[in-house]
This record gives structure tokens, sequence and C-alpha cells, in this order.
């Protein structure tokens, strides 16, 4: 359908509205006379703009095994999102306009939502030399990143941010100091004194935060510390905005709703990095979460095998899943627990990531593109990993029982999910 209208439908504010769509963008919101033909009807469920997730491991390529362009994507739009950045730690590495363009093609061809590819800071993301940036630049690259290592020489970093500012390109920094985490798999803390294992501290996090907010100070530019798990950082970070620096932040739902206590044994589903810190740290990022110092909601989605998980928490590689349960249970843990308002959520999952990284993502405004989700918030639903549209599994909310579950989703005009339970 290139034209057809989203009728019996409620906005965020609970108030009863239909949606034009008209060549992939949104023409008319409010009262419309339809014609059976071109109509979907919403059947009362809630409306709600695209989400956005600005830390997405697509893997393909080499690493096909663990998730596609296509599954990647279809888990996306299962789990409400138009909008995905993809982490150029992929093999071969998005460090070159050959892959640049290779992924750009894999996505006209198999993608269920949009993708902004993130490219290396460095050569093969090793912290070592930089890539031409002007390249990047023209290939429309939105931001940089090294995610899965932080730069770790000081004076590289400092050559990082001074080509960046001159490309305008956003750094985007995986903040870990290597000699302080010795790739430890845990926090520091309770689990990992009980369990006998080495841990870190959120130090390896802090003191990075630290070192790139005092370049930023001195050089300028726009930096954003990715997936944010220590109060440490907090603290470095919310300084840094009162001096009114150009720093922004995010955080993951694993992050907000789980600490090191809450790992049952030594269940790999939990294991991340960086690791599940503190109950001290955990309620240091709700607080920042809800007093805005906390930008967005990513899910840092990082697919692996069953088999890879299987080898224990020293050999298991880190990561989780996260592009299907993200807004569910953020829904479910702040918005109907009343923490958060609704308008706060879509903010966090959907507004600021268009604001900050200039995201070509609609917003529910006529003459944005049409990026829209459909969601339940009357029926909840048990997390059923067995049904991820993901390769893999490997997520810690299996079995949890969740609201707010996307229904049918939109991308540029196009329906990109819709749940058999609905007859839309």
């Amino acid at each position: 359908m290139d034209s057809f209208v989203i009728s019996n439908v409620k906005n965020i504010r609970g108030e009863s509205i239909s949606v034009r769509v008209s060549g992939g963008k949104i023409t008319h919101i409010g009262d419309i006379v339809t014609h059976q033909n071109e109509e979907i009807d919403g059947k009362g469920k809630m409306i709600i703009p695209g989400l956005v997730d600005m830390q997405v491991h697509l893997r393909d390529f080499k690493q096909a095994y663990k998730e596609t362009v296509k599954t990647g994507t279809q888990a996306a739009s299962r789990g409400g999102f138009t909008s995905i950045a993809c982490m150029p730690n992929t093999q071969p590495c998005l460090d070159n306009l050959e892959t640049l363009n290779d992924l750009k093609e894999k996505v006209s061809e198999e993608g269920y939502c949009k993708v902004f590819p993130i490219a290396a800071m460095t050569k093969d993301i090793q912290g070592e030399t930089l890539v031409d940036y002007k390249t990047y630049k023209d290939a429309g690259v939105l931001a940089i990143t090294d995610d899965g290592r932080g730069v770790q020489k000081d004076e590289v970093m400092r050559e990082v941010f001074e080509e960046a500012k001159k490309y305008s390109l956003g750094l985007m920094q995986h903040c870990e100091v290597e000699a302080i985490s010795k790739g430890a798999s845990l926090h520091e803390g309770k689990k990992s004194k009980e369990l006998g294992l080495v841990g870190q501290s959120g130090l390896a996090e802090s003191e990075m935060v630290k070192r790139d907010i005092d370049l930023l100070r001195e050089i300028g530019g726009h930096y954003h510390v990715l997936h944010m798990s220590a109060k440490e950082s907090v603290e470095h970070v919310r300084k840094a905005k009162k001096e009114g620096l150009n720093v922004t932040c995010e955080v993951t739902p694993h992050h907000l709703l789980l600490c090191d206590e809450d790992i049952p044994n030594e269940d790999t589903h939990f294991k991340m990095n960086p690791p599940l810190r503190s109950r001290e740290d955990m309620l240091c990022l709700n607080e920042a979460l809800l007093d805005g110092t906390i930008d967005m909601i990513t899910t840092d989605h990082a697919p692996h095998t069953p088999e890879e998980k299987a080898q224990g928490l020293d050999d298991a590689p880190f990561g989780i899943i996260g592009l299907e349960t993200a807004f569910p249970l953020i829904y479910t843990y702040y918005v109907k627990n009343e923490k958060m308002s609704f308008e706060k959520l879509i903010d966090l999952m959907c507004i600021k990531p268009v604001e900050i990284f200039k995201v070509a993502n609609g917003q529910l405004r006529v003459g944005d593109d049409a990026d829209l989700c459909l969601v339940d918030i009357e029926q909840s639903k048990v997390v059923d990993a067995k049904e991820f549209y993901s390769k893999c599994e490997n997520t810690p909310f299996d079995g949890d029982d969740l609201y707010g579950w996307p229904v049918l989703t939109i991308c540029n005009g196009k329906i990109t999910y819709k749940d058999s339970n609905y007859d839309f």
C-alpha cells in the first residue's frame, strides 16, 4: 500500500487519533475519513514513533552464523525499531569505503529497517593508526568508534579528537582501560568474590571517561559514552554537562535492571562488557536516567551462539542480545510502574538519538518519514528466547513477564513486522 490510514489508535497521552501515510511520509494526523480498502484498524493500540538504537552489533560478513543484516533488522523491527546504528567491529571491520558499501548493499537488499554505519576510529579497531576520516564524511558516516575496545593510547585519542572535529564526526567511546580491567569477566564485587574470579572495578571505565572529557574540554567536538555502567562515570559526565561541554551518554536496559548480585551461579547470559556492576552503581544509573544526565537507552545487541556461551564465565564471549526486549523491559519496569512518563520513554528511545546524531528517523509528525510502531500495553507476554527473530538466544531476561510489546512496525511507510496474533 502506497497510501493508507492507521485508524483507531491512541497516542501516548491517551487521545484517539488516525494517521494517514502516503509515499512513505506522514501526511495527516487527526480525524480522517477512510475507505475500507486503505485502512489499518489499530484496534485501540498505542501508536508511537519508530524506535532508534544507536548501538547494535549486526555481525554478518564472516560472522553471519551469529547474525546477519536480515535477521538483525528483523529482530529490530520486531522490537519496534525503525533505525539502528551498526557498530564497526564486524569481520572485516567497517574501517574502509569498500566494506561500508558492502554493508549498504546488504541493507538495501535484506534490511527491514534503516541502518546507519558507525565507522572505526582506528584501523581494524586496534587503537594505533587513524583511518582517513574525510572518506567517512563523504560516505555519510554519522559517528566513529572502536566499540569493543577503547583507544588506550592518550596520544592516539588526542589525534582522534582533532581529526574528528575537523570533519564534524561524533566520537562514541567504549570506555575501558585495559590495564585496569585485564579482561576480567565480572565486576569486582560480591559475585566475583563468591565465585573466586578476578573482577574489574568501575575505574576501568571511569578513568577513560575522565581522560576523554579532559580532551574534549581542550579540543572540542562531540563525545558520547557508550553503555555507561559505573557511578564514577556518571559523576564525570554530570560535571562535564554542567560545564557546558558537548558530552552525551547512554545506558542499556540490563545495566539499569540488573547488578552483579543478580547473576545466577555462573550463567554466561549475564556476562557482558562492561559487566553488571554493584547495586550502588545500578541505582546511580537509574537516578542519572531520571534526572536527565543519561541521554538515551541503547541495547548493545551482541549475538553469540549457544556453543560460544557454553564455555564458562572466563572463556565465553562478552555480550547479550536486546533488540526484541528493550522496549517492553523499559515500559514494564519504568512506565507501568510509574517511575517514568511515556513521554520520557519516547524521548530516550527515539527523540534524543534523532536530535543528537541527526538520524533520519520519523518522530510521528506530519511531514516526517512514516516510521511508526503500534504497541499493546494491555496484555503481558513472557519472554521466550526460542521465538526471537535474532539468530541467537543469549538473554538474561528469558522468562520475564512483560507489557508493552510492539505488535506492528512500519518503516518508511512499509510494514516490516506484524504480530501474527493480531488481525491488522
